[in-house]
């Protein structure tokens, strides 16, 4: 299995996403200090995951295509 196959991208963009509303869920319960860097960290999170989950379900479509299963 490739390391940039469809699935595991898709995998990715979901832990991304997750850990990208588990930080500010943290932080507005005061259980970490909110900080420049880590909400940060949290916005970057989820727009990578969202990128990276987007494209993996993009080319999992293209691969489905490709081979006849729509």
């Amino acid at each position: 299995m490739k390391l940039s196959s469809p699935l595991r991208l898709i995998a990715g963009g979901c832990i991304l996403l997750m850990l990208g509303m588990l930080l500010p869920f943290l932080m507005v319960l005061r259980l970490w200090e909110p900080t420049f860097f880590l909400s940060f960290l949290s916005y970057a999170s989820s727009l990578v995951g969202l990128i990276v989950g987007l494209w993996g379900i993009a080319q999992y479509s293209y691969a489905r295509r490709k081979n006849g299963d729509e």
